[in-house]
């Protein structure tokens, strides 16, 4: 969508993204499949449907927000705030926007994917913390012994992006908590001299972690999928034996 708006041609799914999206089209078709057969009375099937299909969308928006950022940011030349023409801090403003919309977006796809694996694998999660992210999922797998073999997966994932993750997090908890996250670069510049002119952050730097972390999330995304199609394809979508 955001690709048509921008004037560029429309995506076309290659490599991690492709992997993830057409992994949880097969969830989602594995699914279907379940409810045609017996009509699932308590609707647990067309539940998942409904949240793999959202997961679906969430990283399509996500690709789309890292995308636009850096279409924004290439129309940024100047490297101080005041040397920017009212066109450029337009620009400018735009590339901050969807740069933001972004990181905001990784942990909120991660934490519903773990909304997911806690339903799909009985984890209880909910008995250990109220309101779970996709991170206490993970512990909670390990705590009960579930799956290790998906479990080492998904954290060797979460260990490889460890250092952009942990950039990104503290950027969304900031401008979710404290102060607009592009603020903290202006303020640390005027911890340093109140005279001195503040300058742009580094914002290939920054698109360089968002990058970072949409791999994580499609890698994180695919591996969780592959794991349930193939448990699936061998002990039946309705079979209640997931965590044995």
């Amino acid at each position: 969508m955001l690709r048509i708006l921008l004037g560029e041609p429309p995506r076309k799914n290659e490599g991690l993204l492709k992997d993830a999206i057409e992994t949880m089209l097969k969830t989602t078709q594995l699914l279907q499949r379940e409810i045609e057969k017996n009509q699932d009375p308590t609707h647990d099937f067309r539940k998942l449907e409904i949240w793999i299909r959202g997961l679906i969308g969430s990283l399509d928006e996500l690709e789309q927000s890292w995308f636009a950022a850096c279409h924004f940011r290439k129309s940024v030349k100047a490297g101080y705030v005041d040397d920017m023409s009212i066109q450029e801090q337009g620009e400018y403003a735009r590339y901050v926007y969807f740069y933001k919309d972004g990181f905001i977006r990784v942990f909120s796809i991660l934490d519903k994917l773990g909304t997911v694996l806690n339903d799909l694998y009985d984890l209880h999660t909910s008995k250990v913390k109220a309101h779970f992210s996709y991170f206490t999922v993970l512990r909670q797998f390990r705590y009960l012994k579930y799956h290790d073999e998906l479990v080492d997966k998904l954290e060797g994932i979460k260990n490889h992006y460890k250092s952009s993750l942990s950039v990104l997090r503290k950027r969304r908890n900031a401008e979710i908590h404290y102060m607009n996250s592009e603020m903290q670069d202006d303020l640390w510049q005027r911890h340093q001299g109140l005279n001195d002119r503040v300058g742009l952050e580094d914002m290939d730097k920054h698109l360089d972690d968002l990058n970072q972390g949409l791999d994580m999330v499609c890698k994180t995304l695919a591996v969780s999928f592959h794991y349930t199609n193939d448990l699936w394809a061998a002990k039946g979508v309705s079979s209640k034996r997931m965590n044995l």
